[in-house]
């Protein structure tokens, strides 16, 4: 199935992206190369059952262990010392990375309430695009009651390409939601 989901979306940024771009070659079309999911604990500082309980709901949602992330310095203001784990990431490649993207496109972002598209202007001038999910709750992997606190995380596309409108173009035909333009 994983398989199928690969060459379903790569059909579909290859189909788009040809005609809307003109590429005289398959092999000029850019690819989706990884999704980088970061969660910051700013709580776990505190207690690090917090980290413990993000690292395993990124875990649920995308079927991978997550890393700690850890401080560079010691800031005295926030109680945080030097290597103290503040948060847990994870990156996606190959078959795990379109598992995600057909859950996150088809199945969670629906779920939020009164969506209207994701942000137009969250590209960072390099073909990447970030996306800021504000509740884990909205996968479905994440069961309720087990849940400590409602916690988001950032969800970054990284594209091959170093043009915001290709990326643009690329997420499109993958099924990201867009908002309007006004």
């Amino acid at each position: 199935m994983s398989l199928n989901l690969k060459t379903k979306y790569e059909k579909k940024i290859k189909d788009a992206l040809m005609t809307e771009f003109s590429y005289k070659s398959v092999m000029e079309v850019p690819k989706l190369e990884k999704i980088v999911i970061n969660a910051g604990v700013g709580d776990g500082a505190a207690d690090a059952k917090f980290i413990e309980a993000m690292s395993n709901e990124i875990q649920v949602i995308t079927g991978q262990k997550p890393i700690l992330t850890k401080s560079k310095k010691a800031i005295a203001t926030f109680k945080l010392r030097e290597n103290q784990a503040i948060g847990v990431k994870v990156t996606l490649r190959g078959e795990r990375m379109w598992n995600f993207v057909e859950n996150l496109v088809n199945v969670a972002l629906p779920r939020v309430r009164d969506f209207k598209g994701v942000s137009n202007n969250s590209f960072d001038g390099r073909g990447n695009y970030t996306i800021g999910i504000k509740e884990q709750i909205i996968f479905t992997e994440i069961n309720y009651d087990d849940i400590k606190r409602v916690r988001g995380f950032d969800v970054t596309f990284v594209t091959s390409t170093k043009k915001n409108e290709v990326a643009k173009a690329m997420l499109k035909a993958i099924g990201l939601p867009f908002a309007k333009q006004r």
